[in-house]
């Protein structure tokens, strides 16, 4: 198979004209032009020009111009776009031809939006002093965000796709085309009903008309005259009214009536990233309504916690409620003075985010404390009951008076009482309206055998899928079962056994004695937005709408599983959980032990903190917490979970106090109620870092001494004893739920350094490590480097912090002692690798384009630029000045050493005799330097490798010339950005480096290698747009948006970015056969990067940056074993950068195709030269505006490369390349449908001069005659819907073409020449090269710029035509017609079109591999691709679990009232698609019939018309038909 691209350039040149023809500009002036191109020449011309132009397969491929030279393969250089539009201003009106001509200035916006509260009240601390930890949480929590949008961006693809349901509501309100075909269908179907008209059948008509219905015809009243058909008209004033006719009622939107373009081709979609927000998994809400025992004696209090069996992790926290009557409550009142209104909730919100089979709700029971064992004390509820109190009564009374005196005395002191617990998956698994039995002791809902058969059967084989907590069926939930807490089996471990143990037939609990109560609780999903609820913190959640309603508590979720999300809120809570203690060898009196749990800020008792939270019926915070009592155990086994809020500025003295107590439980004579046994603590600060994990501590018999809160207990401190000679007696694990405290080593490591520098406190002692000035730097390239051992969940959690951190070191370098601590390179490193590290490790968090969700909303929304510079505090005693404002520029050698001294950096003299004045601002001077002459710009390139001859030698801009790029002379090492020193108040030791975040992204990117390089590419869409926004907001901070667009930017950035986009072009063109998924990512990430730049910097320069690409890919091009992927590709690549919203202006529409001085030779002197057709200058400037010439594409540059990538892949030398045809088609396709949709260009004149941007296309199509699809053949297996006409030879058919059957068979394939066009019919063209789609998507295209391109232009452009190039339009208008013709309501209905064009499309896919055109690797890795389940819904065509059609969008089975809209919109589009050719025939026809040779054009045009009314039309176009057929024989016979 001959490749799409080889070595031999294709040159596009006008069509040669006989020479004989040379000297007709002599002729009589006053003829037509056509008439002198025409009139002369005699048959045999005629005959071999025919011969020459449709002998071969293709037109004459010579529309550029012979003196041109430059082959479509290969990318001209654009006009100086900023040069053209500074030295042409638009003398246009304001209006929408101004808009079209000029960029708006608006056209970049800031938006500070503000960041949503989910509660009413701000989640920050309430102290005035912050930790450096919590201030810098704070500003990532509480920013607002700062979005950069391009402000008419809406109306491109790239965000506005044109999809079905768009382009449904768009076609809602067409007025419905009257249709001879259906009528008849509706009269034949009436006739059927009818039994009076059996005699007459529509069948024995000849048209199966309107004419069969005889009776009617002489019954009906007869239409109304014409009484200006017979009127005596001239032809031009005929001509005109008819014009004018075929103007009323006609539908602008050609493309809006067409399907919309394929949602699988939208390769420049790309969607704005969600709003960070904190992660919440599936919620349940949980209501207890109410407990009952049989006696009622003492309060008992309750408390609600998830568990994971599977994962043996506790998944919430816990919830405590209180059901207790007001006179069980009254009991406690001592105790219990105050009671916050938050601790009355009885209602919970439990979060899920990894739904299981086993996760249970525990249900736990607590009482107050007295004397007995669990076991005493259980045994009254097990026996007694209220409806036996006369029998019981005396002994209820005891206890109850027992209860109060014990409420009285130890009313702070709970003991464990009784547990149970529900399988959630028997709530949600219930779904589906079964009954359930209100007897049991869970309550489970149960349907019949074959039922719960059945659910057993999708749980055995879809495990976790079944879980689903959002959508189940409410339940109430009565449960009557209790089982009695055991003093020796109260850990976690004990309770998985026995949860594990209740899913079992033969439960070992079942057997056991229960505590008879009832507990009725209510279990449901969670509303969306709940109303009264308070956050984990007690804050007020929106809607709040009263605050004296009882509240309902959000649960804090504990995932059982790691969650990637970062944080977006402040949290800072702690939770400790004291587990065991072991006093077995202590002497004395310590059986009843209870554990006191304070947060210190010190070690005074006064200093205990207010910080942990209440539990239920009590005040909302305490200084102090108990945990349960187990009757006379030495060795207790503890459950209690103490919750705390973390102070915002912990210190070392902060720490958690341990104090244990042997409590009396019967009162004696002096005997405390309490009595210290024993101390301990965790000091919570070590090192910089939280202390959290799991502790196995000693304990102190004594008061620990001074100063005791810096040590841990582990240090054997002098004269203290400690029970069990100091061994580990006390075990309580503390976590916490922050997001300000890392808990990783390796994170807290790198921000304990940053705040070192930033705080300037040295020395700081790190673990082992004593940091000082000397080694600050050498240590925190290490914590970075380290950065990638830390935890991934870790990482993203604190991802917005992180970034912003190592931001801040690139941006602001810190200053030590008068040294440039240069970090860049390291934070580059570190976000390299992070960012690789979280796409890796997070595949199905990504859009279609490879791009993670959570990275792009943080660039999105959470960057920005730091606008504060660090500020060292003063030091005492240091003389106060002012540093004067100086700019530099360092070079930087090779080695350069470890920190580089300022004083050692040059200031630029102001002496120096190119510098005219002082410079107001750094980039100001630096663009005086580089401009100047003699100024040595040896050190502004970055790499010896991109030298001349270098292994990626680049294309370097010109520092004089915005848009030409050269070879760069020499490269060595510099710092990208100037350094600024501020003025302030400080020793010169702290003076602040500043630099640009692009201009040193940039370079560290051009200059990486190995790993780091790697994982940038794998990443580039990250650091585009990152470079992207920090451009666009150091435009908005130095107000330089005003400034012309080459002066917004020094030329030593403007250099990384050429360098930059050179390499990476060399990376896509050389390893695209090796790794597929990466080349195609990082060509979308690519041209994305340079669709934002146009709107940013010299458009020249984009434009350039385009062609250095464009030659990189042809470079490889020609050498490729598969060029095709490399060409589709290209063609990507084009479609995105071709979607930026200014496309038209970027292409500059009303420009002549005269462009200004360029190196290119002038086309002014051949432009000019006489054809044997056109002896008019200006037919030929004309002419040349529909050809790809020269000019053009220089003028046009985005249009040029479209419609060349276009002509190229449509060569028939790229046969078999059907994926390619649709990729051009569809890329063009699209763009003109963002045309008819963009409200600015609803104008006509605006529409015109938009379409001259495509007149090219006019020829292109003529040229593609021989590989359209035949509409025209009418065997009975083609007459069907234009979307579905197909024969044997049709490569879109149903069987496989004898080209791809004998590749197949491994036989060579055919070359043989298709068979040659034959004017006078369409019926002999070759096989379709094309499929029906593909051409009836072209043709679509090809009638719209006839629709709306100048008509004068189009008749001049026809004026210079040959007669076969006329005849060979003709044809095509003809082939639009079939491929246009209305098929009738009727066919609409037998048609599946949607699972038609999928098989089409996977059937191509299928020759395409087969013939070696597309690698079978590149089609597996886009189906891995658009299997994710976190894609876009446009790639659901390979997910195994979807249908492989869209169900919303185009659904099969179409509904009466949608075939209906589906005939009214093919009608108009049949009709607007003949009325475009009636108004082209018109355009030939007056250009025409001044000739004498008329006779051999409007016999084609003839035919056009004949075909026409031969076909299916609606009336408003017949009626418009018969008119120009009026016209055109009184023309001829005049």
């Amino acid at each position: 198979m001959t490749p799409l691209h080889n070595n031999i350039p294709k040159y596009r040149e006008t069509v040669s004209r006989p020479t004989c023809l040379d000297g007709m500009a002599t002729l009589n002036s006053e003829r037509r032009a056509f008439a002198h191109k025409i009139n002369r020449t005699v048959a045999s011309e005629v005959r071999k020009q025919v011969s020459r132009d449709y002998g071969s397969p293709q037109l004459s491929k010579k529309r550029a111009g012979v003196h041109q030279m430059v082959p479509l393969t290969e990318v001209v250089e654009p006009v100086d776009y900023e040069e053209y539009v500074s030295g042409h201003p638009t003398g246009a009106e304001p209006g929408p031809l101004r808009q079209l001509l000029e960029f708006p200035t608006d056209d970049l916006e800031l938006v500070l939006q503000e960041r949503e509260c989910a509660t009413i009240e701000p989640a920050v601390p309430e102290e005035d002093s912050l930790d450096p930890r919590v201030r810098d949480a704070l500003g990532v929590y509480t920013d607002d965000w700062l979005i950069i949008q391009r402000k008419y961006q809406r109306y491109s693809t790239t965000q506005t796709p044109h999809n079905s349901e768009r382009q449904r509501e768009k076609q809602k309100g067409l007025v419905k085309q009257t249709f001879e075909l259906d009528e008849a269908a509706i009269d034949r179907q009436d006739e059927q009903d009818d039994s009076k008209r059996h005699s007459v059948s529509l069948d024995d008509t000849p048209r199966g008309s309107w004419a069969s219905s005889i009776f009617d015809l002489k019954n009906s009243t007869p239409d109304a005259l014409l009484p200006s058909v017979l009127e005596r008209t001239a032809a031009e004033d005929m001509d005109r009214r008819n014009a004018e006719n075929r103007l009323q009622g006609r539908h602008t939107d050609l493309l809006g009536l067409y399907p919309a373009p394929d949602e699988d081709e939208a390769v420049e979609r790309c969607s704005i990233p969600e709003v960070p927000k904190e992660h919440t998994g599936q919620r349940i809400m949980v209501k207890c309504l109410s407990l009952k025992f049989e006696i009622e004696i003492e309060p008992i209090f309750g408390s609600l916690a998830l568990y994971d069996v599977k994962e043996k992790k506790k998944i919430s926290e816990d919830f405590h409620f209180d059901l207790n009557s007001d006179q069980m409550k009254s009991l406690l009142r001592p105790h219990n003075p105050h009671v916050a209104i938050s601790t009355l909730a009885r209602s919970a919100i439990f979060s899920i985010t990894y739904p299981s089979p086993d996760i249970f709700l525990v249900i736990k029971l607590e009482k107050v404390l007295q004397q007995g064992d669990i076991g005493e004390c259980c045994e009254p509820y097990m026996v007694m009951k209220e409806s036996d109190s006369t029998k019981h009564k005396e002994k209820l009374e005891k206890l109850r008076a027992q209860a109060e005196q014990m409420c009285t005395r130890l009313g702070r002191f709970r003991m464990p009482f009784a547990w149970t617990a529900i399988h959630l998956l028997n709530i949600v698994s219930s779904v589906g309206g079964l009954e359930r039995s209100d007897s049991d002791s869970d309550t489970e809902r149960k349907g019949t055998w074959n039922e719960r058969k059945k659910k057993g059967f999708e749980r055995m084989s879809l495990g976790e899928d079944m879980c689903n907590f959002t959508n189940f069926r409410p339940a109430t939930l009565t449960v009557t079962n209790f089982f009695k807490q055991e003093g020796d089996r109260l850990s976690d471990e004990d309770l998985y056994k026995f949860l594990a143990d209740m899913r079992r037939p033969s439960s070992v609990l079942r057997r056991l004695r229960p505590v008879t109560a009832q507990l009725k609780i209510d279990i449901s999903p969670a509303p969306e937005a709940p109303h009264y609820c308070l956050s984990p913190e007690l804050l007020h959640v929106k809607p709040y709408p009263d605050p004296r309603v009882r509240p309902t508590k959000d649960v804090l979720e504990f995932p059982a599983r790691y969650v990637y999300t970062p944080h977006t809120t402040y949290r800072n809570l702690l939770y400790v959980y004291p587990q065991t203690v072991n006093f077995s060898s202590r002497q004395g009196s310590v059986r009843n032990i209870a554990v006191k749990v304070q947060f210190m800020a010190g070690e005074d008792p006064s200093q205990a903190m207010p910080v942990i939270f209440g539990k239920s019926s009590c005040a909302e915070f305490y200084k102090e917490a108990y945990t349960p009592v187990i009757y006379h155990n030495k060795s207790p086994e503890l459950y209690e979970e103490v919750k705390m809020k973390i102070p915002a500025n912990l210190t070392d003295n902060h720490h958690l106090l341990f104090t244990f107590y042997h409590i009396s439980c019967q009162p004696k004579q002096n005997t405390p109620l309490e009595t210290p046994v024993g101390y301990t603590w965790i000091p919570l600060m070590q090192h910089g870092r939280l202390r959290t994990g799991s502790f196995s501590l000693p304990v102190s018999v004594e008061k620990p001494p001074p100063s005791y809160s810096v040590l841990t207990p582990d240090v054997q401190l002098p004269g203290m004893k400690w029970v069990d000679n100091h061994k580990g007696v006390f075990n309580v694990e503390v976590r916490a739920a922050s997001s300000v405290h890392t808990q990783d080593p390796y994170l807290d490591k790198f921000f304990t350094l940053v705040y070192v520098l930033e705080e300037y406190s040295f020395p700081f002692r790190l673990k082992d490590v004593i940091i000082t000035e000397a080694n600050v730097e050498a240590e925190l390239k290490a914590s970075m480097a380290a950065l990638k051992g830390a935890l991934l969940d870790t990482c993203v959690r604190f991802l917005h912090q992180l970034m912003s951190k190592l931001i801040l070191l690139i941006v602001h370098p810190p200053v030590i002692a008068g040294q440039i601590v240069n970090l860049g390179r390291a934070a580059f490193e570190a976000m390299a690798l992070l960012v690789n590290q979280i796409h890796k490790n997070l595949e199905g968090n990504q859009d279609h384009h490879g791009r993670n969700n959570l990275l792009a909303s943080y660039i999105h929304y959470c960057f920005h630029l730091p606008t504060t510079e660090p500020v060292s505090p003063p030091i005492v005693g240091a003389t106060p000045y002012e540093l004067p404002i100086q700019y530099a520029t360092l070079s930087r050698a090779t080695a350069r050493p470890s920190s580089l001294l300022l004083s050692r950096s040059k200031s630029i003299s102001n002496s120096n005799p190119d510098l005219a004045s002082t410079p107001a601002t750094p980039d100001e001077e630096v663009q005086r330097i580089i401009g100047s002459k003699g100024i040595d710009r040896s050190h502004s390139w970055v790499n010896s490798a991109y030298a001349p001859g270098g292994s990626r030698a680049v294309l370097r801009r010109n520092p004089n010339s915005s848009c030409e790029l050269k070879q760069a002379s020499e490269r060595g090492y510099r710092m990208s950005a100037f350094i600024e020193t501020a003025s302030f108040l400080c020793p010169p030791s702290r003076q602040i480096a500043k630099k640009l975040l692009h201009e040193e992204l940039a370079l560290q990117w051009v200059v990486s290698t190995s790993t780091v390089r790697d994982a940038s590419l794998r990443q580039a869409w990250f650091f585009f747009q990152l470079m992207v926004k920090s451009m666009a907001h150091h435009l908005f901070l130095s107000s330089r948006l005003d400034m012309p667009r080459r002066q917004r930017f020094p030329d030593r950035f403007v250099d990384d970015i050429a360098a930059l986009v050179c390499a990476i072009s060399v990376d896509i063109a050389s390893r695209y056969h090796k790794d597929v998924e990466l080349v195609e990512r990082l060509n979308s990430s690519l041209a994305f990067f340079l669709n934002d730049l146009i709107s940013l910097m010299d458009r020249g320069f984009v434009f350039n940056l385009i062609r250095s690409y464009y030659k990189q890919i042809n470079n490889k091009l020609h050498t490729a074993q598969n060029p095709s992927s490399l060409t589709a590709l290209r063609m990507d690549f084009i479609r995105i950068v071709c979607s930026h919203e200014h496309y038209v202006t970027l292409n500059l529409p009303c420009a002549t195709l005269s462009p200004p001085a360029s190196p290119s030779p002038s086309t002014s002197s051949t432009t000019s030269q006489s054809s044997a057709f056109s002896s008019h200058v200006q037919d030929q400037g004309v002419v040349s505006m529909f050809e790809l010439s020269v000019p053009f594409r220089q003028q046009h540059f985005l249009s040029g490369l479209l419609l060349s990538e276009l002509s190229l892949i449509l060569e028939p030398d790229g046969e078999g390349v059907f994926f390619l045809h649709k990729k051009a088609i569809s890329a063009l396709h699209s763009l003109l449908c963002s045309h008819d949709a963009d409200p600015r260009y609803t104008d006509p004149q605006v529409r015109s001069h938009i379409a001259q941007l495509y007149l090219p296309l006019i020829p292109v199509v003529m040229e593609t005659l021989p590989q359209l699809h035949d509409f025209t053949d009418t065997s009975p297996q083609r007459v069907r819907h234009a979307s579905a006409l197909i024969d044997d030879n049709d490569p879109d058919n149903g069987t496989i073409s004898q080209s791809v059957a004998m590749a197949i068979a491994g036989s060579p394939l055919p070359h043989s020449k298709p068979n040659s066009f034959t004017l006078p019919s369409v019926a002999g063209r070759q096989c379709s090269a094309l499929s029906a789609e593909c051409s009836r998507t072209l043709l679509v295209c090809f009638l719209w710029v006839w629709k709306n391109a100048d008509a004068g232009l189009l008749e001049r452009w026809v004026s210079n035509l040959s007669v076969p190039q006329i005849n060979r339009l003709l044809d095509l208008l003809h082939l639009c017609l079939s491929c246009f013709e209305y098929k009738g309501k009727k066919a609409l209905e037998r048609i599946n079109s949607l699972t038609f064009k999928k098989s089409q499309d996977m059937k191509a896919r299928l020759e395409e591999a087969i013939l070696g055109t597309i690698g079978a690797r590149q089609e597996m890795v886009r189906r891995c691709r658009e299997r994710s389940p976190y894609g876009g819904q446009e790639n659901v065509r390979w997910r195994k679990n979807v249908p492989h059609w869209r169900q919303n969008a185009d659904r099969v089975d179409k509904t009466k009232a949608e075939v209906e809209q589906e005939s009214v919109v093919d009608g108009n589009l049949a009709t607007e698609a003949a009325l475009i050719v009636l108004d082209t025939l018109e355009i030939i026809v007056k250009t025409v019939v001044m000739s004498e040779l008329k006779e051999s054009v409007l016999g084609g045009v003839l035919r056009v018309l004949l075909h026409s009314m031969a076909g299916n039309q609606s009336a408003l176009f017949l009626q418009h038909c018969f008119s120009t057929q009026r016209a055109l024989v009184y023309k001829i016979r005049a």
